[in-house]
This record gives structure tokens, C-alpha cells and sequence, in this order.
């Protein structure tokens, strides 16, 4: 689990930093982690719908900010929890294209947890370290 979440005394949000040695999988372990704030067991859902994201920014922390915000509004819209299967990012030109999958939410197989609403600005960074990439999100709930 490429991702921890951190106690930053925030009581009415959920902050978490993940790490990976590369942009594509930070942007996985983001979105894993987004999702465990929903559902105790990532495992729980199911590959059993697809959907594709192409999103753009001016900067990584706000292209992952959008992406992690995607993943919230399907949620929202059409109920389905989604996990980032393939995530492509080019850094040079802020953008991301992306392969989801998941189901629909099922209050019977999925142990629910909280309902995120949205990515907060608050400390919101991706960073370059000298052993890959780091991000730091903080999930309003």
C-alpha cells in the first residue's frame, strides 16, 4: 500500500500522502487511497464497469486534484466506486489519461466508510523526491 494517511488534526477531513517511483503510479496510489477513505476493503469492488478520464491543468498538484475529484463525482452521479486500472500522465504538459474500473456501490458487499465530497487546496502538493514522486492530499469528508 503505496500510501498512509496522516493525523493532521483536522477532524472534519481525512490527509493523506502517497508515494511512488513513478508519476503514474503516484497518481494510482492517490486514487487507491481516495477510495479506502470510502471502503474499508479495496478488494471489495469489483472490475465490473469501465470508464476513461482525459483531463488537463496547469500544474501536477491541480491535474491530480481533477482526477482524484473525477473518481468523487462519479461517486456522486453514477454511484460507482472506481479504481484506476491503467493512469497515464505526461508532466511536461499537465494531463492525464485514464482507465477506471469498479461497480456500482452495494451497501452489502461494500463496507462503506465516509462519503467524500471533495479535494480541499489545503497543503496540496506533488512533489519530486530522490526516490520517485510524493503527494500530499487532503479529502474534505
Amino acid at each position: 500500500m503505496p500510501y498512509e494517511f496522516v493525523d493532521d488534526g483536522v477532524t472534519s477531513d481525512v490527509t493523506f500522502h502517497a508515494w511512488a517511483e513513478g508519476l503514474d503510479q503516484l497518481f494510482v496510489a492517490a486514487a487507491d487511497a481516495t477510495l479506502n477513505v470510502m471502503v474499508r476493503v479495496l478488494d471489495s469492488v469489483r472490475a465490473v464497469e469501465t470508464r476513461t478520464a482525459s483531463l488537463e491543468a496547469d500544474a501536477l498538484d491541480l491535474l491530480l486534484r481533477r482526477f482524484l475529484d473525477e473518481l468523487i463525482y462519479r461517486k456522486d452521479v453514477e454511484e460507482l466506486l472506481l479504481r484506476a486500472t491503467r493512469v497515464a500522465v505526461d508532466a511536461a504538459h499537465p494531463r492525464l489519461d485514464a482507465v477506471l474500473a469498479g461497480e456500482r456501490i452495494d451497501p452489502e458487499r461494500h463496507e462503506l466508510l465516509a462519503d467524500v465530497k471533495a479535494v480541499t487546496f489545503h497543503d496540496l502538493r506533488v512533489e519530486r523526491t530522490a526516490t520517485g514522486w510524493d503527494a500530499h492530499v487532503t479529502l474534505d469528508v
